[in-house]
């Protein structure tokens, strides 16, 4: 691949945040919680933070898809937020451990299918 071809990707290849503040004060409430929390592992999310799940996305395309699926399973009450951004721009990320800054998780190797 080039690097004009690379460089490209990493504007195309997309990420895609979730996050939510859901009621938990019931059984009920914790159950949907929990359930919206299984979804989203489900649907390829992984855990950034406790309420915070990060999604690789091979293309705008394939992230359109994935947004619709959240909101189609996203419970009635609480707050939940989608955020995408670019490859490039996930790149940019600094996480603060601690004292430690640590680099982003890398993009995923695997092929996506749907």
């Amino acid at each position: 691949m080039s690097v004009l071809h690379l460089a490209a990707e990493s504007y195309r290849i997309m990420w895609l945040f979730c996050f939510f503040d859901l009621p938990v004060e019931t059984k009920k409430q914790r159950k949907l919680a929990a359930g919206f929390r299984k979804d989203l592992l489900k649907d390829g999310f992984g855990m950034m933070q406790f309420s915070v799940y990060i999604r690789h996305c091979a293309s705008r395309e394939n992230l359109e898809v994935h947004v619709k699926r959240v909101k189609n399973f996203s419970p009635d009450t609480g707050s939940v937020s989608l955020l995408a951004i670019t490859d490039k721009q996930f790149g940019n990320m600094i996480n603060l451990l601690g004292t430690k800054a640590t680099a982003p998780p890398s993009t995923p190797k695997q092929l996506e299918m749907f």
